[in-house]
């Protein structure tokens, strides 16, 4: 709790700014990239906006301005209480501007961060190849690469999974796609949806 108290003191930094337009873009750009963090592109930007000459000095100012955020979109506050966030130390004119912004996208942000906890990465291409294949093999197996995409990631959210199937674990993996299958070109039919058992020797 003090060390949220002693960041208040860094909100003035705000003032710095030519405009409260400025203000709006520094609290999307942090919203922006609110699960990598600013990259050097964005720190410059905001710097500059600021009057500022080093990250030392910005640090503080972003992470009350999450702190802030997080408070605004996660916690049970509405957009008519957002203006009890701030103590009294805080100049009026900064909570009346920063109030306003944060009632401006408080329901945008909670779209977003409700999104953030149901998206899951989508398929985006598949390769394989089979390995073991000498003479004397008598298990031979393909190993599978998926290349996933995750759309709610700001950076570059590919990810890679492999894994080796066998004849028999491929023969299970074809029997639940073929249910999926049927599954999506049915929706209301919930008689195909079933667990399949674990095989023995599965890679």
């Amino acid at each position: 709790m003090e060390l949220q108290h002693s960041l208040w003191g860094h909100l003035p930094l705000l003032l710095q700014s030519s405009s409260w337009e400025s203000v709006e873009y520094i609290l999307q750009a942090l919203w922006r990239t609110r699960r990598t963090g600013l990259d050097d592109t964005d720190r410059k930007i905001i710097r500059e906006m600021l009057g500022l000459s080093s990250d030392s000095d910005l640090d503080p100012l972003v992470l009350c301005l999450r702190i802030l955020m997080r408070k605004c979109v996660y916690e049970n506050i509405c957009k008519d209480e957002i203006h009890k966030l701030f103590p009294k130390e805080v100049l009026p004119e900064l909570q009346r501007c920063l109030t306003l912004l944060l009632q401006k996208f408080q329901q945008e942000w909670r779209e977003d961060a409700h999104k953030d906890m149901v998206s899951l990465p989508r398929l985006k291409a598949m390769t394989w190849n089979m390995a073991n294949q000498s003479v004397d093999a008598t298990d031979p197996f393909a190993i599978i690469n998926l290349k996933l995409q995750d759309d709610t990631r700001s950076l570059s959210g590919e990810a890679e999974v492999k894994f080796q199937l066998s004849k028999d674990t491929l023969g299970t993996m074809l029997n639940s796609l073929y249910l999926i299958r049927d599954q999506l070109s049915n929706p209301d039919d919930t008689s195909n949806e079933q667990e399949q058992p674990d095989q023995a020797g599965t890679a």
